[in-house]
C-alpha cells in the first residue's frame, strides 16, 4: 500500500483549502434553505464532506480523506465558521468515517458506489455528532426520519455522485494524472 508524499499531503491540503472556503461560504446558503421546509437544509448538508471524497478521488491512498476533511474544517474554521470549534471536530469524524469505507476496500476501489458510501458514512458521523449535541433526540419520529433521509439523500447527491463526476471531469483534462503514477496502458499508448 502505497505511503502518503509530500506531494501528496500538499495537494490535498491545497485541495481542502479551497473546500474550506466553499465550507465557509455554504454555512449562510445552509441558513437560507430553512425556511423552504422540513429539513430542506439537510439536502444539502453533503457538501461538508465533499473534500474527503474528492480528495480520495485524486490522490487515492490511505490516510488522504481523513487529512482532507481535518484541512477544509481547519480552513472554514480559520476563516470565522460560524460553529467555531466544534466544525474541527466534525471534520475529524466525517474524514475518520469516509476513511473507513476506503479502508475496507483496501483503498483499491473508487466506484460510484464506495464514494457514495464513503459520503454516507460521513453523513452518519454528522448525525452521530449532531445526536451528541442532543437536539436530533428531540425530534418525532416521522420528523427524525425525514431529517435523516434528506442528509442521506443530499450526501449521496453532493459528496457521492457529485465529487464522483467532478474528478471524472478533471481527469478529461489530463490534470488528476499528475497525482497518480503510469500504468501499463499509459506505456502500452506511448508505443503506437
Amino acid at each position: 500500500m502505497a505511503k502518503l508524499k509530500l506531494t501528496d499531503i500538499l495537494v490535498t491540503v491545497v485541495i481542502s483549502t479551497g473546500f474550506g472556503v466553499i465550507y465557509k461560504v455554504w454555512g449562510p446558503l445552509y441558513h437560507m434553505m430553512k425556511p423552504f421546509g422540513l429539513h430542506a437544509d439537510q439536502l444539502i448538508y453533503g457538501m461538508w464532506f465533499m473534500a474527503a471524497t474528492v480528495a480520495f478521488l485524486i490522490i487515492r491512498k490511505p490516510g488522504v480523506a481523513l487529512l482532507a476533511e481535518i484541512a477544509a474544517s481547519s480552513g472554514e474554521f480559520l476563516m470565522g465558521s460560524e460553529w467555531g470549534l466544534e466544525v474541527l471536530l466534525f471534520g475529524v469524524v466525517q474524514g475518520l468515517f469516509a476513511e473507513a469505507v476506503f479502508f475496507v476496500t483496501k483503498y483499491k476501489r473508487n466506484s460510484l458506489f464506495i464514494i457514495s458510501l464513503a459520503a454516507v458514512m460521513s453523513a452518519f458521523g454528522s448525525i452521530l455528532m449532531d445526536n451528541y449535541k442532543g437536539y436530533i433526540g428531540d425530534l418525532a419520529v416521522w420528523n427524525l426520519l425525514l431529517f435523516l433521509g434528506a442528509r442521506l439523500l443530499g450526501s449521496v447527491l453532493i459528496s457521492g455522485m457529485g465529487a464522483f463526476y467532478l474528478v471524472k471531469a478533471l481527469e478529461q483534462t489530463g490534470v488528476t494524472s499528475l497525482m497518480r503514477p503510469a500504468e501499463k496502458e499509459d506505456y502500452e499508448a506511448l508505443d503506437r
